[in-house]
């Protein structure tokens, strides 16, 4: 058994020392100490037996579950350390945790702190019994930018994973697909010449007719849970005067895709389609999905409605995050709401903390995978 209050007064008083620790992306040393303090004080049982060893790569904390074991499959709990850089309509000090009677108020509560503090919880829950598969849990960086020192760097240093599960706020509802991510940097060339004269060839017109095409084009697989790919042209930059033809005019177009296309696929589709040169920034956000029929889905369904009644039915998400980088199968599922995230006076209920330690434990106690 385990003493819930006990378990998310601890969350609470950690989540307070993260939000008062500043962790934006590629800053998040600091918290990443706190956390690494936070794991070394609770290494050994009281007998002193060691119940996980302990590892950092940059900003990346995690624990691996003692007795692992490379014949058995391998749980990875993962949530990140970093938040987004405080917006300029927050009417409180994002850095400082605030409680007023549910709600605990501060930068990164609801997205991504909630999620770290409540997976760490039930992390230290689970390992305190045999389970039938190795369990690892992951404090990441860098997934607000999705940086090349966040959770792609600690997965070169971990063993096989079989099944991920990612705490994102979710409102506790499962996320079996995502949608991945691809900026393309378009570039539609023409000819200088002088606007008073009939000469030259404008490079905006020509880019006219593959920014309608960006606009219009529809993909023809469509996934149930994502829908289709969207594009859409959200920069664009030309010419140097008023009187000067251009003769360069580029655009960029953000392209989220389904679990139906590669991030390549797409890109070719795109080449051969428009006239102007065409530069994808990186492939290396995909989209992600698991099977629904998979235990780990299954469990989650079986976990029955939520606190606010609404029935745990799983669901595709449109918003990004480091399963993008996972090349295996990943559930996103973890308290809080995903329109609080990167908002002015951002928050948690307490309540949603201690239904998601309860929850990760029951989802994963005795789990067949």
């Amino acid at each position: 058994m385990y003493d819930t209050d006990l378990l998310t007064h601890e969350a609470v008083v950690l989540l307070q020392q993260l939000i008062a620790t500043p962790r934006t992306s590629r800053n998040e040393g600091e918290a990443a100490d706190l956390l690494a303090h936070f794991m070394e004080e609770k290494r050994y049982a009281d007998d002193g037996c060691e119940l996980y060893s302990m590892n950092r790569e940059a900003n990346n904390v995690w624990c691996v579950a003692s007795g692992y074991d490379s014949t058995r499959p391998t749980l990875l709990l993962n949530a990140h350390i970093d938040t987004v850089k405080p917006v300029s309509a927050w009417t409180r000090d994002p850095f400082t945790p605030e409680i007023e009677g549910d709600c605990l108020f501060g930068l990164g509560s609801n997205d991504d702190g909630a999620s770290l503090v409540s997976l760490l919880q039930a992390f230290r829950v689970l390992i305190q019994h045999p389970q039938s598969y190795n369990l690892i849990f992951l404090a990441s960086a860098e997934e607000e930018v999705s940086g090349r020192d966040g959770i792609e760097r600690a997965l070169k240093q971990l063993p096989p994973i079989t099944v991920a599960l990612v705490g994102e706020p979710t409102g506790m509802q499962p996320a079996i697909a995502e949608k991945g991510l691809m900026v393309l940097d378009v570039t539609a060339k023409g000819k200088a010449g002088h606007a008073a004269r009939n000469e030259g060839v404008n490079a905006i017109y020509r880019a006219l007719k593959d920014i309608t095409w960006f606009q219009h084009h529809q993909f023809e697989k469509v996934s149930e849970l994502l829908g289709p790919v969207k594009m859409t042209v959200t920069i664009i930059n030309a010419g140097t005067q008023h009187n000067v033809v251009p003769d360069s005019c580029t655009f960029t177009v953000d392209v989220r895709s389904n679990e139906c296309y590669s991030n390549e696929e797409i890109y070719q589709q795109v080449c051969a389609s428009v006239e102007a040169e065409v530069a994808a920034r990186s492939f290396r956000l995909g989209s992600s999905h698991i099977d629904p029929a998979h235990p780990l889905v299954q469990r989650a369904i079986a976990l029955g409605p939520t606190s606010d009644g609404k029935p745990r039915k799983p669901f595709g998400s449109p918003t990004l995050s480091d399963q993008a980088l996972m090349p295996w199968p990943s559930m996103k599922m973890g308290p809080g709401d995903s329109a609080r995230s990167h908002t002015a006076n951002e928050f948690i209920r307490i309540q949603e903390i201690q239904e998601a330690i309860e929850k990760y434990i029951t989802l994963l106690d005795g789990l067949k995978l």
